[in-house]
């Protein structure tokens, strides 16, 4: 099976320390949420690879104590939010399965929401920790 980035001239990437990563498709208006673990297949898949290639990109990356199963549960959620395609012989489990195969490694997470939510929830945020305009103090 082959993996491969989608639409990867639309896509703008943001990286955070602790190896998550937000991904903005602007034409979709969708932002894309990547826990480290997700973040780091994701990396994995820069170019061109097979679902071995990115366990081991993980492995070296992220935890060596990944396993092929958790390479698999974020390439399944990457192809879910259409970040990624496979061609060729899939074989790739349902995320039940591979939930249930997981275990020393943290969950790969792959969240999304239209750009339009996440400026809602920003608006929201910051008016819960921006204390109110002062009429006196200026």
């Amino acid at each position: 099976m082959q993996i491969e980035r989608t639409r990867l001239n639309a896509l703008v990437e943001n990286q955070f320390p602790d190896g998550s990563k937000l991904i903005v498709d602007a034409g979709n208006e969708k932002a894309y949420a990547l826990n480290g673990t997700a973040g780091a297949a994701w990396d994995a898949c820069s170019s061109s690879t097979t679902l071995s290639g990115v366990s081991e990109g993980m492995r070296r990356a992220f935890d060596p104590a990944v396993t092929e199963d958790v390479a698999e549960a974020a390439i399944l959620q990457l192809e879910e939010q259409n970040l990624v395609a496979t061609s060729g012989a899939s074989g790739l489990r349902t995320r039940r399965e591979l939930i249930a195969s997981l275990a020393a490694v943290a969950a790969p997470i792959v969240v999304s929401m239209t750009l339009a939510e996440q400026r809602g929830h920003a608006v929201l945020a910051a008016s819960k920790t921006t204390p109110p305009p002062c009429a006196t103090c200026e």
